[in-house]
């Protein structure tokens, strides 16, 4: 997959907020997604305390969500560990994974925030910029904002309130558990996003895009593998549990 853009990741904190603050700028909240045939989902894994990245990305045919392709990527890192700039610990990785991408997801989710992030530019947002793609962020934590709990019922939300303003949505994907906390990444608006978490968290809490990036990141940490492809056949993960 062709990376649009990218920039040196080697910066210090000082600098790298600095240049969150100006990314930013470029994220789209609205956009014309168009008909969806592919989505991705994207994570990354590490031993605590270790400086190597074990980034992946999973794309899935839509709406049967049948695991189409699997890439992994591993690079080490020497940004520390910096809630609100962990982008720049995990997107080398992650830019490198998506290089070994041959899919052309319409739509791309992230283990992690979009605009509903201290400066307005998380992981999903960031990369999204430099993609120049519609992303989501689908989020297990709130990082910043306020919410009130959703009704118990699949498809209950909230909005995230931060200074006044919407910066997204805790989503119940599933009775009797957790919200996830969707927002923004880039060139796509807040109700699609919600819409399309919920489409695709059909029998858990997580979207099954970010699910099955979760599963293999934890396989490529525990492994070492570097790369791994299927085509039209869901992932050994999703056969065992299903």
């Amino acid at each position: 997959m062709e990376i649009r853009e990218t920039h040196p990741f080697d910066l210090t904190p000082a600098e790298a907020a600095h240049l969150q603050e100006a990314l930013r700028t470029r994220v789209r909240l609205t956009g014309d997604i168009g008909e969806i045939s592919l989505v991705a989902g994207v994570d990354a894994s590490y031993v605590k305390g270790s400086n190597v990245i074990h980034a992946v990305v999973v794309a899935l045919g839509y709406p049967d969500l049948a695991v189409v392709e699997r890439v992994a990527a591993r690079t080490e890192t020497s940004f520390p560990y910096i809630p609100g700039l962990l982008t720049f610990r995990e997107g080398p990785a992650v830019l490198k994974a998506f290089r070994k991408l041959r899919s052309e997801p319409d739509v791309i989710f992230f283990d992690g925030q979009g605009i509903a992030h201290p400066r307005g530019l998380g992981i999903a947002s960031h990369i999204g910029v430099l993609l120049d793609r519609p992303t989501v962020g689908v989020a297990k934590s709130l990082l910043v904002g306020s919410v009130e709990e959703p009704g118990v019922t699949r498809g209950s939300t909230a909005p995230i309130i931060r200074d006044g303003e919407t910066i997204g949505m805790a989503v119940r994907t599933k009775e009797k558990t957790k919200p996830v906390y969707v927002s923004v990444g880039n060139r796509i608006d807040l109700f699609q996003a919600v819409d399309l978490v919920l489409a695709t968290a059909r029998r858990y809490r997580l979207p099954e895009p970010t699910r099955q990036a979760h599963l293999f990141a934890n396989l490529a940490r525990k492994t070492g593998i570097g790369e791994d492809r299927q085509t039209g056949l869901p992932s050994p993960e999703a056969r065992r549990e299903g």
